[in-house]
């Protein structure tokens, strides 16, 4: 069987490193480089001949790392590797699924080309933003769940009376999900908004009188949406609001917005590094996830039994 190797880009080895010690590896050795006018060049500093390469690099701001991750998959081509994954624990640009309005780009189906066109063999990544972005890709696409360990940490929480609640009505079928392993009940924040980042009014569907409320979405980007959200429960009577959030994109005021909310937690996973320390932030690493996926897609292994199984794996 193929050799399995590891690499991370420059801004995710934070999160690369501890997925290759999971997996029981170190990371293999690579060389990302500048030019003065900031160009990036790629290589590889030990063989991929015939490996199983595994690219971990997240695609947040700025286009940079999207780049560097096209150049890696270009060069383990390049250099005969057996087997390319794209490792994207967050898939930048996934809130550019659709036309939403008219002469505006598709950019997650973009990022989708350029991925394939760049040699990848196949997709690993979490939580996207919206699931039919699969369909993107005409490779295969490893599509992992926060569930896997959100869960397990919010049962050790212990929490009564317990209702899920989506921020708007698309993420109504991500709530549900959460709400399943609970048996809870749901509410959605129902929004209208100006534009981007922008919210013009919001309303909440369904009654959270004395329960303890978890806002469930799948990034939180400035914070204004959710932290809204927030204020609206709380004056609808629930006794405490905290928020799961995967991606904790956290741009602009977003850090000064959730320390003045009435959040009592925000729970994030690593997929992007906090840019600084937050008391109200609590952040679950997916490392050990993306350690057990990748074994699995070694040993032709079955991913969907992470989702069922992993849950019973993870202490905290």
């Amino acid at each position: 069987m193929a050799e399995v190797k590891i690499f991370s880009g420059t801004n995710s080895k934070y999160l690369s490193s501890k997925v290759a010690y999971y997996y029981g590896k170190e990371l293999g050795k690579i060389s990302i480089q500048r030019f003065a006018d900031s160009e990036i060049s790629v290589n590889f500093d030990e063989s991929v001949r015939g490996c199983d390469v595994f690219l971990c690099q997240a695609t947040f701001p700025n286009a940079d790392n999207l780049m560097e991750l096209l150049l890696m998959i270009d060069a383990a081509r390049r250099a005969s590797a057996h087997y390319v994954v794209a490792v994207i624990p967050y898939y930048g640009y996934a809130r550019q699924d659709r036309k939403d309005r008219p002469r505006v780009a598709i950019g997650a189906k973009l990022v989708a080309n350029m991925l394939r066109a760049a040699g990848a063999d196949r997709i690993m990544t979490l939580d996207l933003h919206a699931g039919q972005i699969q369909g993107f890709f005409d490779i295969p696409v490893d599509h992992l769940e926060g569930t896997s360990v959100f869960v397990p940490y919010l049962k050790t929480k212990n929490i009564e009376n317990l209702i899920f609640a989506s921020p708007d009505v698309g993420g109504v079928s991500r709530v549900r999900k959460f709400a399943s392993y609970f048996e809870a009940d749901i509410v959605i924040c129902d929004k209208q908004r100006k534009k981007a980042n922008e919210i013009a009014g919001m309303q909440l569907i369904g009654d959270v009188k004395d329960a303890n409320v978890v806002l469930v979405d799948d990034m939180i980007d400035t914070g204004g949406t959710i932290c809204k959200a927030a204020e609206l429960i709380m004056e609808k009577g629930a006794k405490s609001v905290r928020a799961i959030c995967t991606h904790a994109v956290l741009s602009h005021k977003a850090h000064e917005n959730i320390n003045n909310s009435v959040f009592e937690e925000v729970i994030v996973s690593d997929s992007i590094p906090l840019k600084q320390d937050n008391p109200k932030i609590k952040v679950i690493s997916v490392a050990e996830l993306f350690a057990h996926a990748i074994g699995r897609i070694r040993d032709n292994g079955s991913i969907s039994s992470l989702f069922i199984n992993y849950q019973h794996q993870i202490t905290f």
